[in-house]
Order: C-alpha cells, then sequence, then structure tokens
C-alpha cells in the first residue's frame, strides 16, 4: 500500500512536536515507507562509530535521525510560516501541491 505524504526532498519544513520542536530545516531524505524523513540539522543524536576510511579517528559523532512526516509542517514559501498542504490541478491538468495559508504553488 502507498502513501502520499505531503512533503518531499528538498522542502524546507518546520518540527512541530518532540524535542526538535520549533527547529527548521531542509528535507535530505524521505523514507516513504516508514512514514520518515531525515532534515537538516534537527533530530540529533550521538552514535559511537568505529575508524573506517571515511572517519580514520572513529568516536563519537552527531548525525541527524529520521522524524516522523506527522511531526513535521512545510514552510509556507511567501510568509515562511508553517502550513498545511493542499494538491489542486493547474492550468495542463497536472496535480500540483499547494500552501493553504497563502495559496502559493510549491515547487
Amino acid at each position: 500500500m502507498s502513501v502520499k505524504l505531503h512533503i518531499k526532498k528538498g522542502d524546507q519544513v518546520q518540527v512541530i512536536a518532540g524535542d526538535s520542536k520549533g527547529q527548521q530545516g531542509k528535507v535530505l531524505k524521505v523514507e516513504v515507507s516508514k512514514q520518515r524523513a531525515i532534515v537538516e540539522g534537527v533530530n540529533l543524536v550521538k552514535k559511537a562509530t568505529k575508524p573506517n576510511a571515511k572517519n580514520p579517528q572513529g568516536g563519537i559523532i552527531e548525525q541527524e535521525a529520521p522524524i516522523h512526516v506527522s511531526n513535521l509542517m512545510l514552510i509556507d514559501p511567501k510568509s515562511g510560516k508553517p502550513t498545511k498542504v493542499g494538491r489542486k490541478k493547474d492550468a495542463k491538468g497536472k496535480l500540483v501541491r499547494y500552501a493553504k495559508k497563502s495559496g502559493e504553488e510549491i515547487k
């Protein structure tokens, strides 16, 4: 069963619930099957790593953990405030996302 999510990779979002509430960032990755997204600089966790080619020293690194999409809200491109997302057909008959607050189309 495939589910349609209101956010995509590259969107600017704000966290509306949880420890990172109020933080904003860009969506780096969306895991559709798990309904989770990784947001830049949000929901940081410390992870112990063994030395490897990328990190020859090893040690503790901070990285973004996935956050459920229900805790994310898209930022309105016009006002910069969180908004709900709607879908409507454009002039060509293609489904496009738009911000419900301003009516602005989301690219």
